[in-house]
Formats: structure tokens, sequence, C-alpha cells
């Protein structure tokens, strides 16, 4: 399937990883790579620049196809070492960065001046079309359903795809909901080149996760998911679990008047518990209502396979028999 996302990493399906904490580490990148989509390292995950260069040194040793790192430029006052993390990126000959979180516009030249294709995420057309303004490759169009960060505009992929397909002149990728070869097809019919999948990665064999994280998304419905830290304007779809029950009581006694500091316990420092540990209930995390979708844990080759088959068969069946 050729589409200009594909063309414009090289690859050969229109699927990317998302970058996710304590998710994207070498193992699930170069697997996603390997079976023809593009794998992501997730930047921050690796605590120093040079972590990172051994990262992608590691993920270069397991695949010889393009992959990619998110690096998320985060809105506080110790920022990480960006500058050390580019230059790792750049070092390391990766050829495809996802931006995500505070404007990238300050790095692009240096990526670009690399040889670096740069997709931004963005939750909204207006930061779209600001993208595509400063320079950025591509972007990742990110609907209310996804897991993480779904800024506060609450607008799903059926309306925010066809919106961002009539404002765009640069190729975007669907992300949120999306599972399987029926949301590429979808994805595709309402104006994206591909898609972006980071909870449906997660129930792989390859994710470097723990069993329990894995289980509890193949356990989880489409009704599972809750929205926290709204009241901060920093609104995040996770799973819900007692950590989260306790956060929601927390924003509903405290109302406007609640900071991080009175929340920090549920949210600060818990992906290594989770992700590495399986301690399911020590805070919240990141999770998409797709869960609802998700029924099984295959390889990453087995699920690529599989959804490029069912996208094929609904394009030239199910879609021609139509007409």
């Amino acid at each position: 399937m050729k589409t200009r996302i594909t063309e414009l990493f090289g690859i050969q399906h229109p699927i990317i990883q998302g970058g996710m904490h304590f998710v994207g580490f070498a193992e699930l990148a170069a697997a996603v790579s390997n079976a023809g989509g593009l794998g992501l390292i997730t930047g921050l995950t690796q605590r120093t620049p040079e972590l990172l260069a051994n990262e992608i040194a590691k993920c270069r040793a397991l695949t010889d196809k393009p992959f990619g790192v998110n690096l998320t430029f985060l809105p506080t006052v110790s920022s990480p070492d960006y500058p050390g993390y580019i230059k790792a990126i750049i070092d390391g000959g990766v050829k495809a960065v996802e931006t995500a979180g505070n404007n990238p516009q300050k790095w692009l030249p240096m990526l670009h001046e690399a040889g670096v294709k740069v997709i931004h995420k963005c939750t909204s057309v207006r930061h779209s079309l600001k993208a595509q303004a400063i320079g950025c490759d591509a972007v990742s169009v990110d609907g209310f359903e996804c897991g993480g960060h779904p800024g506060e505009d609450d607008v799903p992929n059926f309306i925010l795809l066809p919106r961002a397909a009539d404002e765009l002149e640069i190729p975007f990728v669907a992300s949120g909901g999306m599972a399987d070869g029926r949301s590429l097809v979808a994805a595709l019919a309402l104006g994206a080149e591909g898609m972006n999948m980071g909870t449906r990665f997660i129930a792989t064999k390859e994710a470097p996760v723990h069993q329990n994280v894995k289980d509890a998304i193949v356990a989880a419905s489409e009704l599972d998911t809750r929205l926290v830290m709204r009241p901060l304007r920093n609104t995040e779809r996770v799973l819900r679990n007692e950590a989260v029950d306790r956060l929601i009581a927390k924003e509903k006694a405290l109302g406007a008047n609640i900071k991080f500091e009175d929340i920090i316990e549920e949210v600060a420092g818990v992906y290594p518990k989770i992700m590495i540990d399986g301690a399911m209930e020590a805070g919240a995390w990141s999770c998409g209502m797709v869960a609802g979708l998700i029924h099984d844990v295959p390889t990453v080759k087995e699920l690529i396979d599989r959804i490029m088959a069912e996208a094929e068969g609904i394009i030239r069946q199910r879609l021609a028999g139509f007409l």
C-alpha cells in the first residue's frame, strides 16, 4: 500500500507505532519496523542523551529498516537536555522524529539539516496548521478517543480527520482509536495517509512491558477509560484503577482549587512501577478507548500482517462490492 506517509518515511505499510513512555524501547520499535511499519523509540524514557544513543544503537542492531525517535517537549522549568537528545538522534543516523508537546520550531532547522523528517502530534486542526506553517513534514492527528493527552477540544476522529483533510497540505496520520484493518481503511477514507497506534502495540508479544499490563488491556472494554487532570487543563485518558478512582475523588472534592501537588502520588513516577513491575494499582497510566477492540496479544508481525490483509479485503471486496 503506497501513501504519502509510506513514501515520506520509506516504509512498507502506513502504520506508525506511537511513542509511549516506558513502552517505546528498541525491542518494540525494531519489531514494528521489521514488520513494515515505522517503530519509534521514546526519547525521554531514556534519562540521558547517552542512554538514548545506546538505545538507538541497540535498535540499529535489531533492524535494518527505518525507525524513529519520539521527542516530547515538556513545559517544565528544568528542561531535559534537548540539544543532547537531538545530537544523539542525528549521530545515530535516525531519519524520522515524532515531536509532541510544546512547539518544536527551534529544533526543526537542526533536524532538517541532518535529513530528518519530522511528524508532530496534534489534537486540533489549528495546531496541525501551525505545525505545517513552521515546517513539519507531517502531523499525527489525535482524536478525543486517544490514550494519553487528547487536548481540551473533545473532537473525535470522525470529525477531526476530515477537518484536517480540508485544511492541511502536508500528509497526516490518524491517531486515537486505531486497532485493525477497519481503522486503517476508515482513516484513509477520512483523508489520512495512514494510522498511528499506541495502546494496540502495548498488547503485543514484543512490547517490553509486564504481562499484567497486556492482560489489563485485553480485559478492558471501551467503557473502562477515564479522563483525569481536566481541571489542570492537562487532560489525560487513562485506564480506570484504584489510583484513578482516588484521583477523580480528589478532583471532585477540591474542584477548581486543585493543584498538581494534590494528585502527585497518583501520577508522578508511576510508569516504571506499572510497565516494568506490573503493579497495576500504582497510579494513572495512559490507555485508549481502543482497549475495547483489543482481544489478543499477537506478535507485532502477526498484528501488522493481519491489519494489512483485513484492510485489503475491505477495500477490494466489501467496498468494491457496493458499487
